[in-house]
């Protein structure tokens, strides 16, 4: 494995990254724009590109847009929003095909850049602001999105369960924002909050491919039609596991099966030593089919029609997810506990850390076939401010022990358990 290969630079204040090779056939890029998660600015942030990807300047009309991406030998295109940490992350995705292998004289990696940096920097607009059709248009979209979540009840209780255990913190927060917030953005005001969006989020250019980064800075210089002042880095705080008593909350709705989440705290975060052990504890608690949620929370004890948990190392939060009968809830948080206490006593069979192991190692191994799993994983880097490849995180990975495993594990705690279930029931 090689992911350490990135060359940086800097252009306009976009950080660059550029890992030349000609291992893939396409031009991957990705352009990720992260901003603190904050209350007033979330929803619009979040709208932005929806609207972005309506049309630009030289492609108003959405149809032409799409046209010029088919211009390009079918070049993919599209955009992702999400939370890291307290941060609220928008990235943009091209997936373009080499040049060489189209023949003729054709530049697609310049094309590319002509397209990106026209979408980010030259929206189409009217009267000076974007277009109200296409803010009216794709507030409708996000406002169906956010609603699709209460419809989904698994996803409604995991982001529930996330309000309720951070409700002080910006990680409360969706990173598509809140219904609420929607009727109030007008084009002037989406449109200004745009251009400080531009001018101080935290810009980082990826590109893998046949390239070098030379090229790629005169791309940015020549397309990005934006001057930037500063270039803001990511802060994340350090993760605090806390003392306060475990919060309970039951919330009702029209359910037929109850959804229990629990949330946990750790000092563990990314950049901690201890970083390798944590991925460990979580893959062995809920991580896997083979791990204990799954194995005795599930096929054991047939309390839960799915049992699992997943660790977010930029936040030091994991969080436990099942869904289970209605009338199973003491007995389900009494099997969690105990799973959660088995790991604290390094209660830990030699399968499960070999198992474990071996799923780890796996992904880490095939992020090598993906040019963006590539990138996600640098990109890890800039957010936690940690240099570790791949390689030397895998490592870390085959010399973790149980002790280790039950060392992370004490740094753990419960903090809230959250279940939703019918309005009828005691």
């Amino acid at each position: 494995m090689n992911t350490s290969g990135f060359e940086r630079g800097n252009r306009k204040e976009f950080r660059i990254h550029v890992l030349p090779t000609k291992r893939f056939k396409t031009y991957a890029i990705s352009l990720y724009a992260g901003v603190p998660l904050q209350e007033d600015t979330v929803t619009k942030v979040a709208l932005t590109p929806f609207v972005l990807r309506r049309g630009t300047e030289s492609y108003p009309e959405t149809t032409q847009f799409r046209e010029q991406l088919e211009h390009l030998y079918g070049a993919g295109f599209g955009f992702d929003v999400y939370k890291r940490g307290d941060y609220q992350i928008v990235q943009f995705r091209m997936d373009t095909i080499n040049d060489s292998f189209v023949g003729g004289d054709e530049q697609l990696l310049d094309r590319s850049f002509a397209f990106l940096g026209e979408v980010l920097t030259r929206p189409a607009q009217e009267d000076g602001h974007f277009r109200t059709s296409y803010v009216h248009a794709e507030r409708e979209t996000v406002r169906k999105m956010l609603e699709s979540i209460v419809n989904d009840k698994m996803r409604y209780a995991a982001e529930r369960s996330i309000e309720e255990m951070c409700k002080n913190e910006p990680y409360r927060l969706h990173p598509l924002g809140e219904r609420k917030d929607l009727p109030g953005i007008d084009p002037e005001t989406l449109t200004a909050s745009y251009h400080e969006w531009l001018q101080q989020a935290s810009m980082d250019l990826y590109v893998v491919g046949d390239t070098t980064l030379e090229e790629v800075e005169s791309l940015v210089q020549r397309y990005f039609n934006v001057d930037r002042v500063t270039s803001s880095d990511y802060h994340t705080g350090e993760a605090v596991r806390g003392d306060k008593e475990v919060e309970t909350v039951v919330e009702r709705l029209n359910v037929n099966q109850g959804k229990l989440n629990m949330g946990l705290r750790t000092s563990i975060t990314y950049s901690n030593p201890q970083y390798a052990a944590a991925l460990m504890y979580n893959g062995i608690l809920g991580g896997y089919p083979h791990s204990k949620l799954f194995v005795n929370v599930r096929e054991k004890e047939s309390l839960a029609y799915y049992a699992s948990s997943r660790y977010d190392g930029h936040k030091g939060i994991a969080t436990i997810q099942s869904g289970i009968e209605i009338p199973n809830y003491e007995k389900a948080v009494k099997i969690i506990k105990q799973q959660l206490d088995e790991m604290k006593n390094g209660n830990i069979t030699d399968l499960e850390m070999s198992q474990t192991k071996a799923m780890i190692r796996n992904l880490l191994k095939e992020m090598q076939d993906s040019a963006f799993e590539l990138i996600a994983y640098d990109f890890n880097r800039q957010l936690s401010g940690k240099d570790r490849t791949a390689e030397e995180l895998l490592a870390q990975v085959e010399q973790i022990s149980k002790e280790n495993v039950r060392e992370a594990a004490e740094q753990f705690r419960l903090d809230t358990i959250y279940f939703l279930r019918d309005e009828k029931g005691e």
